[in-house]
């Protein structure tokens, strides 16, 4: 019987994820049965989301949490290895929602991760593996759909991104100047600010850890229109200070909650009521629909030299469980992203 090996969870983290809570294993290969392919996984999403469904019962009305002793699932880019479902040929690039695993059995039709993990064929001539994972997948969905179908930023508009230096806000506010407007990116941090600045050319940028309220009012005295939320907390607090009239806010995260005691909420929400702002959550599975939309955009920015992504890489899946900690511990820059591009099965 062929065999691969998958990451699993050993115990559920109590407070910060420990690379101990979580172990790579051997596994059988599930026969292949109709409408299925066998993928072998070269290309593994690393996101913060994972840590939500570590705990014994994930946020209401998201995914599932991960049961004890199984393996966990994230999106993910391979190669078809085997295929029983029809559109689907050997050699295919593809992208799915089993990852941290280096052989997958994937259904070919159903909703996975709510949508924003569908088996998928990828144009490898659009751009290489490493791209497809990160940029014109579930990241770059996730940050043009914040950006463009939520909060519908408009040239001139100021937009401020929260960790803007990770996988998703690096991203957005990229799109946003792209699109026309002056955006500010906090991270945390000189070296990730001095990033920002130098490497990603936004127009301000300054560390949270400095003084939430001291950076924006340097950095957007005249307030922000626009507010992606990829932090939550303290961060969306003092978004509700200086969202201008109108303002529109994209919460697209909570990260300060995931790996922590969740902080309370803001404790400013009126502000919302007060200045006729609007507050909407999203998930890019949601928005799938519009995802060749998404990826036509962000293809042509990247090849125009318009919009980047860099690539925090970790090889092999034994470094997977040292990946998911250190992004959740704000150690990685760019999209964190596990390689795995030996053949697992010998062949």
């Amino acid at each position: 019987m062929r065999t691969t090996r998958e990451v699993r969870v050993v115990r559920r983290p109590e407070g910060g994820l420990r690379e101990s809570d979580l172990e790579v294993v051997e596994t059988a290969v599930p026969a292949l049965r109709d409408g299925q392919v066998l993928v072998r996984t070269t290309h593994h999403s690393v996101d913060a989301a994972v840590r939500l469904r570590l705990d014994p019962v994930s946020p209401p009305g998201y995914l599932p949490a991960f049961e004890l002793g199984a393996g966990i699932e994230g999106l993910a880019v391979g190669t078809v290895l085997e295929s029983r479902a029809d559109g689907f040929a050997v050699g295919d690039l593809v992208q799915h929602a089993r990852g941290y695993r280096e052989l997958a059995v994937v259904e070919a039709r159903g909703a996975a991760l709510g949508g924003a993990g569908m088996l998928a064929r990828l144009d490898p001539t659009l751009a290489p593996p490493q791209v497809h994972v990160g940029l014109l997948g579930g990241t770059g969905l996730t940050a043009w759909a914040g950006i463009v179908a939520v909060a519908r930023a408009q040239p001139g508009e100021t937009v401020w991104v929260s960790a803007a230096a990770g996988a998703v806000g690096s991203v957005a506010a990229q799109l946003a100047r792209a699109r026309g407007c002056r955006v500010v990116g906090s991270a945390g941090g000189p070296e990730k600010v001095a990033y920002l600045l130098d490497h990603l050319h936004l127009d301000a940028a300054f560390d949270y850890r400095a003084g939430l309220t001291a950076g924006l009012e340097t950095a957007a005295p005249d307030g922000v229109d626009v507010y992606f939320d990829n932090v939550g907390g303290d961060h969306l607090a003092a978004a509700l200070d200086h969202l201008r009239p109108f303002g529109r806010v994209a919460l697209c995260g909570a990260i300060a909650g995931y790996d922590t005691e969740p902080a309370p909420g803001p404790h400013n929400l009126f502000q919302a009521t007060s200045k006729n702002l609007t507050l909407q959550g999203f998930r890019a599975g949601a928005h799938a629909a519009r995802a060749d939309e998404a990826r036509a955009e962000l293809a042509g920015l990247w090849r125009d030299g318009r919009l980047r992504l860099d690539v925090a890489s970790y090889a092999g899946l034994d470094l997977a469980p040292r990946a998911i900690v250190d992004l959740l511990a704000g150690r990685t820059r760019g999209k964190c992203v596990v390689e795995t591009t030996e053949p697992a099965d010998g062949d």
